[in-house]
C-alpha cells in the first residue's frame, strides 16, 4: 500500500476533476438529454403498477419461471407479440440527487485507486510524463469506457446511448491520465 502515501492526491484531485468533468457532460452539454425517452401512457401504465403493487428492483416481461419455460410454444408467442424488456424501480419519492452524487464520487475514487494501484506496479517513481499518461489512461480508459457495454448486450440499451458513455468514459480516461501524469512521483 506505499503506493497510497505516493499516489494519494492524484487518486482524489483525479476522482475531482473527473466529477466536474461528468457534470459538464451530463447538465452543461445536451449530449445525454435523449438518452431515456417518455413511456407512450404513462399514466396508466404507473396507476396499474401502483395497482399491482410493483415494489423497487429488476423486472424482465415477459419473464419465464426457467429456461424451460422460455421455450414453450406460450411464452415465445408473449415475446414474439411484446413488448419485451428490463425494467428497474426505484424507491418511490423524490430522486435523491445527492445520494447518488456522493455514491458517483465513490466510484470514481475507485477507479483512481485501482489506476494508481497497477500504475504503481507498471512504472517506477520519476517515470516521464507520455509513459505514465499513457498507461494511467488505459487502465482509467477501460474501466470508464468499458463499462457500460454490458448493458446494450445484455438489457437492450440503443447503442447510440451506450456510445454516448464510452466517449464520456474516454474523455474520463484522458482527464485521470493527465491527473496522474501530472502529479507522479
Amino acid at each position: 500500500m506505499e503506493f497510497l502515501a505516493d499516489l494519494w492526491l492524484a487518486i482524489l484531485l483525479s476522482a475531482v476533476f473527473v466529477f466536474i468533468v461528468s457534470s459538464i457532460l451530463h447538465m452543461v452539454i445536451p449530449i445525454h438529454r435523449s438518452d431515456y425517452r417518455k413511456l407512450p401512457g404513462e399514466e396508466k401504465v404507473l396507476a396499474e403498477m401502483r395497482a399491482q403493487g410493483v415494489q423497487p428492483g429488476e423486472y424482465m416481461f415477459p419473464s419465464a419461471g426457467s429456461l424451460k419455460d422460455a421455450g414453450s410454444p406460450e411464452m415465445i408467442e408473449k415475446f414474439n407479440q411484446g413488448p419485451v424488456g428490463l425494467l428497474a424501480v426505484m424507491p418511490n419519492g423524490q430522486w435523491k440527487m445527492g445520494k447518488g452524487l456522493t455514491q458517483w464520487f465513490l466510484y470514481l475514487v475507485l477507479i483512481s485507486f485501482f489506476t494508481a494501484y497497477i500504475s504503481h506496479l507498471a512504472l517506477e517513481s520519476g517515470a516521464d510524463y507520455l509513459a505514465v499518461f499513457r498507461v494511467t489512461g488505459a487502465v482509467a480508459m477501460l474501466a470508464y469506457a468499458t463499462s457500460s457495454i454490458p448493458n446494450s448486450i445484455w438489457k437492450g440499451i440503443r447503442w447510440r446511448t451506450t456510445l454516448k458513455f464510452v466517449f464520456d468514459g474516454v474523455v474520463y480516461g484522458l482527464v485521470t491520465a493527465g491527473t496522474f501524469a501530472w502529479l507522479w512521483p
